[in-house]
């Protein structure tokens, strides 16, 4: 992990690790492969929260994408994008599966709106809520 991305992480709450094996499960379940700086994040944490540079960031257990992205209805409102997590508040950070690419997103949960970058430095320029 390079050392901006440590930085940002510093006040984040991070959980305990995913195997290998778990995440090429759920990967096989969604039928994408992750982005590796997702895949690399999930070795070192499955999912976590906290403020994250100037922003909150809540970040999903693996276990849990699934049947929150089926509970917000993903596939009929935001088909092609993965919800991995959110602010806290009305915006989630996704990744865009449509693209081989697989660039994050972020998406006001009610409406649609995207703004592609490296998914850490998302962060950097916004308030904590």
């Amino acid at each position: 992990m390079d050392e901006q991305i440590k930085a940002l992480l510093s006040q984040f709450e991070l959980n305990e690790p995913v195997t290998e094996n778990n995440i090429k499960k759920v990967e096989e379940l969604l039928s994408i492969n992750f982005p590796q700086e997702y895949y690399d994040f999930l070795l070192i944490s499955n999912g976590g929260e906290g403020a994250i540079g100037q922003s909150y960031l809540v970040l999903w257990k693996i276990e849990d994408l699934i049947e929150l992205n089926d509970a917000y209805g993903v596939e009929e409102f935001a088909p092609g994008l993965l919800i991995i997590g959110s602010d806290g508040g009305d915006t989630a950070y996704c990744i865009d599966i449509r693209s081989d690419i697989k660039p994050f997103v972020q998406v006001p949960f009610i409406g649609l709106a995207t703004c592609h970058s490296r998914f850490f430095t998302l962060f950097e320029s916004t308030t904590v809520k």
